[in-house]
């Protein structure tokens, strides 16, 4: 634990409302589980209402070992919620309730000194929905260190997003990560064409100076696309419980991977191994259970 780095998770914090019952999420808390799943100090900042979900929300980030003290409490708006659907291959169908306590985050002086000590820090494009918690976040990226990672998780969810969020999150980001439904949504915002993956990734990496385009596929693995080099996985074949935080998982483990100094290949098969796990297993914070993670991840075969 004392080579882990400080990861933040940037932005919501919420409960999916599953029709068996409520998972705790939020793609910033997912990522930051399991940055500290996997040996790195993963940090939520986030905002919850002053309510029993706010407060149940708070008691089980500590009972899954993450710390809360960056997570704020709103007086006046409730925690947020997400009705999620499955349909019968596991896949997510999300209804996110607008006015909730991560619409409105708050820039704050704590938060400022998270920023400047944050080895890597993980935001979206779905908390940056209202004004108020775009203007925070905009700030505590500029708030990093320059060699710290910051990482774009686009994230597209309804039509919580526009042209403005996306470039001024890409022109602050060092990675971008989208999957291959975002990616000619992407591409048509900036008037780019779509060729193949590696084409259209690299008109990106070039138009805002990335370090590393990430390309999700679902369970047909991903690809990563840097200036120099590129490498596609083909993903894991796993029975899919459902898949929601899996590419939250698979962010956590690219991160973790390049901040430790990992090859282009090493990264995406760990990215998608993580991923793959995370989709075998009900919601966005599995517990590992006694075996341990390492044997956990064991369990996931190859192609």
């Amino acid at each position: 634990m004392s080579s882990g780095k400080q990861v933040v998770g940037l932005g919501e914090l919420l409960w999916d409302m599953f029709p068996s019952g409520k998972q705790l999420g939020g793609a910033p808390a997912n990522f930051a589980y399991i940055a500290t799943l996997l040996g790195d100090h993963g940090v939520p900042a986030s905002r919850v209402g002053n309510d029993p979900l706010g407060r149940e929300a708070i008691a089980r980030l500590r009972r899954v070992g993450l710390a809360t003290e960056f997570v704020q409490t709103d007086k006046i708006h409730p925690t947020g919620t997400v009705r999620v659907e499955l349909d019968s291959a596991g896949q997510a169908k999300f209804e996110i309730l607008k006015s909730v306590a991560w619409d409105f985050l708050d820039w704050r002086e704590s938060w400022k000194e998270l920023a400047a000590k944050a080895d890597a820090v993980c935001f979206g494009s779905l908390a940056q929905r209202s004004a108020c918690s775009r203007e925070t976040i905009l700030n505590f990226l500029r708030a990093t260190r320059p060699e710290a990672l910051r990482i774009f998780d686009v994230n597209l969810r309804q039509d919580f997003y526009s042209r403005e969020i996306i470039e001024s999150s890409m022109k602050l980001a060092g990675i971008v990560k989208m999957n291959h439904h975002e990616l000619p949504i992407v591409l048509q915002l900036f008037g780019l064409e779509q060729h193949d993956d590696v084409r259209s990734a690299t008109s990106l990496l070039e138009r805002f100076n990335l370090k590393m385009v990430c390309l999700t596929r679902g369970n047909a693995g991903s690809m990563l696309i840097t200036p120099a080099a590129s490498s596609e996985h083909p993903g894991f074949k796993i029975k899919i419980a459902d898949t929601v935080g899996a590419g939250d998982a698979f962010t956590a483990a690219l991160a973790h991977k390049y901040l430790h100094g990992a090859g282009l290949a090493e990264i995406n098969e760990h990215a998608n191994r993580v991923g793959a796990w995370v989709a075998s297993q009900r919601g966005g914070m599995p517990v590992p259970g006694a075996q341990g993670l390492t044997k956990a991840l064991a369990t996931v075969q190859s192609q």
